[in-house]
């Protein structure tokens, strides 16, 4: 659905003292604090909502309502008093207007099951880009599970870790491995840290209804899917099945590589200035081959007449939400280069102003090779307004320039070699506003069990972008600590 280049967040270690020698024989020991103290529990929560026009499913415009529920536990382990192991498992549960209309037509069989394959002769067929099927398509959950191990050296400047991932949906697999190395030195005042990554994904491939169809009947308008449903043209007139009629651009098929690989590299450099204010930078290379369009999504042709399914008398309207009864039948899928290099840069600074504000700035630049450059300005200002509680208002503002591949709804020409209509390629600036509230209890006086409750966060963003597209973002966390 949606994915975002890794930002690495340069994070101070605090300082651990290290215990005198007792005697002689004991020269060679060296005391330490414990990295982690108890095993600690995070339980957070998300919830997710955004209403759009320009769903990439159907080729750029209608219905892209999603609504996303993330459930997520990250369970850390102390192993000893070097070694950290950490657990995060989380499932994202969503629907979505734009992917249930991968099959349009909201067919519902006799049994009750949704299935995007539930169609044949005698139906009345209408779709429409800005109504939600009832499709199978239209709701799903992702799946994940990571795990990672850290060692710390006896100085504690020292810091590796080591991990893996696997995540999945109904259309996509993904495996990951990873590793890093943190070093601090110039009395813990300075941080560098480096970071690599790959991930291996695999598309089960799912695609638009008719071109699915088209594709198993072997051009055949009279059998499958096909059979006994009138293709319309853009006159509202039945074609001639065996004439000319509608059929995918030439060359039109299905994929053959279902393959995506994804390698990153990142740096980071971390620098306490003074005693409040602490600044850092990172760099990120991000290589990326295989299939790297979503094979879900539908792209319509300037250069090509339109064929129908459904109401004749609401052609006219198709490109406005008023049209609730006939979809147009696409030219082809996303296509993209199997190629792509990515390069973020950023840096951080953050300055403690008193005891009671401190200020959080933010800068990131983008760019990659298919054209895509942004910038991201954020701030946020926590302000401490008891010892338990502080207050989070934020703001975030991103622009980015448009992808070479990109065209709005009917705008690509069959000629290019590659095109998409998903408007996260496209040109556009966005604004987010935020507001949290934290509550910490260092004395984890609220119990559950043998475990205290250290903090609760609670954050609310809006987001919206100047292509139309808004959204609301609420999150919940709750972090317990094991107490002996």
């Amino acid at each position: 659905m949606r994915r975002y280049i890794l930002i690495v967040s340069c994070l101070l270690i605090p300082y651990f003292s290290q215990g005198q020698n007792l005697s002689k024989s004991d020269s060679s020991k060296v005391y330490k604090k414990r990295v982690l103290e108890s095993t600690e529990i995070d339980i957070l929560n998300s919830y997710y909502q955004q209403e759009g026009n320009n769903a990439a499913v159907t080729g750029g415009i209608g219905d892209e309502k999603i609504t996303n529920f993330t459930p997520t536990i990250v369970v850390s382990v102390p192993l000893n008093d070097d070694d950290v192991l950490t657990f995060d498992v989380g499932i994202s549960a969503y629907s979505s207007a734009s992917s249930s209309n991968l099959n349009p037509f909201d067919l519902t069989s006799a049994s009750g099951d949704d299935d995007d394959d539930d169609y044949g002769p005698g139906k009345d067929i209408m779709g429409s880009p800005w109504l939600a099927s009832s499709g199978a398509s239209g709701s799903d959950a992702w799946k994940g599970l990571s795990v990672d191990y850290s060692h710390s050296s006896d100085d504690r400047n020292r810091v590796w870790n080591i991990n893996g991932s696997v995540s999945g949906e109904y259309d996509y697999t993904s495996f990951g491995l990873g590793g890093g190395y943190l070093m601090l030195f110039n009395r813990k005042n300075t941080e560098v840290g480096v970071n690599a990554s790959v991930f291996m994904d695999t598309w089960s491939p799912m695609y638009p209804t008719e071109l699915k169809s088209f594709d198993e009947v072997e051009g055949n308008l009279n059998s499958g899917f096909f059979n006994n449903v009138a293709i319309l043209d853009q006159n509202g007139k039945a074609t001639e099945k065996l004439g000319t009629t509608w059929s995918p651009v030439q060359g039109f098929g299905l994929i053959d590589d279902k393959g995506r690989n994804t390698y990153s590299f990142s740096i980071s450099f971390s620098q306490i200035l003074s005693v409040n204010a602490q600044f850092s930078v990172f760099m990120d290379l991000v290589w990326q081959n295989g299939w790297l369009a979503n094979p879900m999504q539908r792209v319509y042709f300037a250069d090509r007449p339109n064929y129908y399914i459904g109401n004749a008398s609401a052609i006219p309207n198709y490109t406005s939400p008023t049209n609730k009864e006939v979809f147009q039948l696409a030219d082809d899928i996303e296509r993209l280069p199997d190629k792509r290099f990515k390069v973020p840069v950023g840096a951080r600074f953050n300055y403690f102003i008193n005891e009671i504000l401190t200020l959080r700035t933010y800068y990131r630049y983008y760019y990659d090779d298919w054209g895509v450059n942004s910038n991201t300005v954020s701030i946020e200002t926590p302000i401490k307004v008891s010892s338990r509680f502080t207050l989070y208002p934020s703001f975030r503002y991103y622009t980015q320039t448009e992808a070479d591949y990109f065209a709005p709804f009917e705008a690509h020409l069959s000629s290019s070699d590659y095109y998409t209509s998903d408007y996260d390629l496209s040109d556009f600036s966005s604004s987010q506003y935020g507001f949290g509230i934290s509550y910490t209890d260092i004395f984890t006086k609220f119990r559950i069990s043998r475990f205290g409750m250290k903090s609760v966060d609670l954050k609310y963003n809006y987001y919206k972008r100047s292509t139309g597209l808004s959204a609301n973002y609420v999150g919940l966390g709750l972090k317990f600590v094991m107490q002996e």
